[in-house]
């Protein structure tokens, strides 16, 4: 008895690489506790990865409570390989809790 093949699958984009063009607007999601220099450290990652990194368009919300701070940047992504390097230098920051 022959049994039926199935035709190989196309190989499909990962979800990524499918809804992001590059380059465009990025913006991610810094949280951690509110201390002097968290800003600046974030700003100070956020220009290594994008040299065009305007400061001024930071977005900043306190906690309820005061402890956290969420701190909003909006790069300019150039390619997969940036964001996931960028996304891997914020989550190592001692000063950062939480990337999103």
């Amino acid at each position: 008895m022959n049994s039926p093949t199935t035709p190989p699958s196309a190989p499909t984009p990962s979800r990524a690489e499918s809804l992001i063009e590059y380059p465009s607007r990025f913006p991610i999601k810094v949280m951690g506790h509110k201390v002097d220099g968290l800003v600046h450290a974030i700003t100070a990652i956020a220009k290594e990865f994008d040299p065009e990194f305007d400061a001024a368009t930071i977005e900043l919300r306190e906690s309820k409570g005061g402890n956290y701070l969420g701190v909003t940047i909006t790069i300019t992504a150039t390619s997969r390989e940036q964001l996931d390097e960028l996304y891997r230098t914020l989550s190592t920051h001692p000063m950062v809790k939480v990337v999103l």
